[in-house]
């Protein structure tokens, strides 16, 4: 990790998919460590893997950095390196899913000079299963808010979730 690179390891979990969901986030910079996790009681795998990566976007303080951004998700990261997105925006994401947060993490990629890496998920990348951990705990958690993105994307009520 050179200097003004900041790397974030990111995943996202759901159980059942629809199901309640989480995300995990580790960031490094240095010598410094930070760990985010958030929990939703219904959404999708994917929304929960884009959203990890927008939370550590997000928590960044400055705009100059590099950012290296180690995702087991090939659905985010190929996505990105292989230009499917930009596509997807250009056509205004006709008949994609989670256009919402597509959106969102474009509008940060943006400001930063950002690497997706992709990595196997559970294998023994410490930092890959801690993130795996933090989003599954956080899907457990007690009073999930909505993921309001989800359900106002799709006609399913939340009355058999609740």
């Amino acid at each position: 990790m050179s200097q003004g690179e900041i790397v974030i390891y990111t995943d996202g979990s759901a159980r059942g998919n629809p199901g309640p969901g989480g995300l995990g986030v580790v960031m490094l910079y240095g010598k410094h460590r930070k760990e985010l996790s958030e929990g939703f009681r219904l959404t999708t795998n994917n929304r929960m893997e884009l959203l990890a990566v927008i939370r550590g976007l997000e928590t960044l303080k400055r705009d100059d950095l590099k950012v290296k951004i180690y995702t087991d998700s090939r659905y985010v990261s190929d996505a990105v390196n292989k230009g499917w997105v930009f596509n997807w925006e250009a056509k205004r994401y006709k008949k994609k899913k989670n256009a919402d947060l597509w959106q969102q993490l474009l509008e940060l990629y943006r400001k930063y000079s950002v690497t997706f890496i992709w990595v196997k998920g559970h294998a023994s990348i410490p930092e890959n299963e801690r993130c795996d951990r933090l989003a599954v705990e956080a899907s457990y958690g007690e009073g999930l808010p909505e993921d309001s993105g989800y359900v106002d994307n799709n006609d399913k009520s939340l009355s058999s979730f609740s």
